[in-house]
């Protein structure tokens, strides 16, 4: 742990985990305790991005990249209305911002948004110690400072398991992303960010954002021409409602799966999910797609996966696998127009390798529509 001076004193805070261990450094941003499972992230830029995605609602973040904050916080780069991280940790939270697009300094985002921030730490540490011993629940504090106090709390701290963490984040009620295009996709929202919603609008489509707990029997009312399941937090077997609404889309509209969005179509199909050790983090995935050998870096945020070999092989065709540990990274029905990724197509932030999967979705509705008529 080291120390810098800013002109006044630091504030002492701490990490403790469930299984004992506990790390300290120097609080920024909001002060105050917070609860959550701990992973890091490996992205070496898009900070503002990472701390938006509301898939990280219920989990503190570690970013591996030591200096984080250079260049300040802007109004362009938010992938949701707020904050959803936990908590945020960092070796160096930088008190420069020099970018032409900064607004303000990320010290001053995380307090405007009662994000609890802790620097000084040593990332490397906490990254190869979850690691060894998996993502687990964890508590970040400024104010109880007591390591048996601490670890006691991370301990009886909800964690993810079977917990639904959807029904506060989602949209409330229907909503026109963009009206104007030539298809319309509902998109069920789970915690999507903005970018997927950029993305379809840039592939000529109209979008209209609709609640989790949308019935199939609402979204049909919609007329949309296609379905896309987003990203999300946590557990998806958390959300079985959603499950069940994807059970009485297949076959009737095509469906795009994104992430979350993946995990739900792969219970639907009568498939299993299962926890990750500690998940994939970060904007530097290699996945492979198996139909042209091309390896794509992809940008991921998930604990959760699909259990392969819990899949009906006869009517799922498995497309990608993660070349770091072989896990499902993408699937699609062999004869209705239903696909999905693991990873996000999106970006933002990371590569661009993966977005031409939104100019498949558009060819599939296309197709789909041809045939009705």
């Amino acid at each position: 742990m080291s120390k810098r001076n800013f002109g006044n004193e630091q504030k002492k805070a701490k990490i403790a985990l469930e299984d004992g261990r506990v790390f300290e450094g120097f609080s920024f941003g909001a002060e105050g305790e917070r609860y959550g499972e701990i992973v890091f992230n490996t992205s070496m830029a898009g900070y503002q991005e990472i701390l938006t995605d509301p898939s990280y609602r219920g989990q503190i973040v570690t970013m591996t990249y030591p200096l984080i904050g250079n260049y300040g916080v802007n109004k362009e780069d938010v992938e949701s209305w707020r904050p959803f991280a936990e908590g945020f940790v960092v070796k160096e939270a930088s008190r420069l911002a020099s970018n032409w697009r900064s607004r303000q300094k990320l010290d001053t985002y995380l307090k405007q948004n009662n994000i609890v921030g802790i620097e000084g730490v040593d990332t490397r540490a906490i990254t190869k110690h979850i690691r060894l011993q998996g993502a687990m629940k964890a508590v970040i504090s400024t104010g109880d400072l007591n390591d048996k106090s601490l670890i006691k709390k991370a301990r009886s701290s909800p964690g993810l398991i079977g917990r639904d963490l959807v029904k506060d984040i989602t949209t409330k009620g229907i909503k026109y992303w963009q009206k104007k295009g030539k298809y319309k996709v509902v998109v069920i929202d789970l915690g999507v960010k903005f970018n997927i919603l950029r993305q379809l609008a840039a592939n000529g489509c109209s979008v209209v954002l609709v609640p989790a707990d949308i019935t199939a029997e609402e979204i049909f009312r919609i007329k949309p021409d296609g379905i896309l399941i987003s990203n999300g937090p946590g557990d998806p077997e958390g959300i079985p409602y959603v499950v069940e609404t994807a059970k009485k889309l297949i076959g009737k509209l095509p469906i795009f799966g994104i992430c979350f969005g993946q995990q739900i179509l792969g219970l639907a199909f009568g498939g299993k999910t299962y926890k990750l050790k500690f998940g994939h983090h970060g904007g530097n995935q290699p996945v492979k797609d198996l139909e042209t050998g091309r390896v794509h870096i992809t940008v991921q945020n998930h604990g959760f996966c699909v259990d392969i070999k819990s899949l009906n092989a006869r009517d799922i065709e498995i497309t990608h696998v993660n070349l770091n540990d072989a896990t499902l990274e993408g699937m699609r029905h062999r004869k209705l127009p239903i696909f999905s990724v693991q990873f996000h197509p999106e970006a933002g932030p990371g590569p661009h390798d993966a977005r031409y999967l939104f100019k498949e979705f558009v060819k599939m509705m296309e197709t789909n529509r041809a045939k009705k008529n």
